[in-house]
């Protein structure tokens, strides 16, 4: 069972790095926006399996949710 977890750990920090590297290298700002929040959110998932949960779910509401709405709203309201 613990090797399970090391596993699962692994699997989630890998795809945060993923989805950062992503953030910082695509040419889209909306592309890297979205990539901004994957990463977001599986970093709150990688807090609730370091059994953190109150903050997993203020990762989720201010990362993943409220930041990304912020910068899509400052996306759309500039122009191209």
């Amino acid at each position: 069972m613990s090797n399970l977890i090391g596993f699962s750990h692994i699997i989630v920090i890998s795809l945060i790095l993923i989805a950062a590297f992503l953030a910082i290298n695509l040419k889209d700002i909306l592309s890297a926006v979205i990539a901004l929040a994957a990463s977001s959110l599986l970093m709150s998932l990688e807090f609730y399996l370091l059994q953190a949960p109150d903050v997993a779910i203020a990762e989720a509401a201010v990362g993943a949710a409220l930041t990304t709405a912020i910068y899509i709203f400052a996306i759309k309201a500039t122009k191209k």
